[in-house]
């Protein structure tokens, strides 16, 4: 093969790889690949990534001992609005739960056990602090009530 062939064929395969957005989309993807990686490195399976349903987004879907867990990520650059994991509002909730349910009707796994996991990632000048939440929440939240 000549080396025009090789580069032509690289190139193929590069652009195929996901690219990272840029602005704030693209650190909100750094901090979704960064949680990815905590939660394989904690023993996780990822099942599905940025699962979209008509009721919400589910950022990470994964597997621990044979319990679904539905993640979120939340990250921060500081803490002068407060921990990451305080950003997941009653109404995020309500949408992961509906999005959660599509997810189980879609795979065919409405009877599995579940949970909804939250991944904080905090900036700091000394690297990422990453924790992992497990079951942060339960569903269902119940629903807003509006005043006319």
């Amino acid at each position: 093969m000549t080396p025009r062939g090789v580069f032509e064929r690289i190139a193929g395969w590069m652009a195929a790889l996901p690219r990272r957005p840029g602005g704030l989309r693209g650190k909100g993807w750094d901090w979704e690949r960064t949680a990815e990686k905590a939660l394989v490195d904690a023993g996780y399976r990822i099942l599905d990534r940025n699962f979209r349903a008509a009721a919400g987004e589910l950022d990470l879907v994964g597997e621990e001992n044979g319990v679904v867990c539905f993640v979120e990520v939340k990250g921060r650059s500081g803490t002068g609005f407060g921990p990451p994991e305080e950003s997941v509002t009653a109404e995020k909730r309500r949408r992961m739960f509906r999005a959660a349910e599509t997810w189980l009707k879609r795979r065919r796994r409405e009877g599995a056990r579940c949970r909804f996991d939250v991944v904080s990632i905090l900036e700091a000048s000394d690297g990422r602090k990453v924790e992992i939440l497990r079951d942060a929440f339960h569903g269902p939240v119940a629903g807003r009530r509006r005043r006319w």
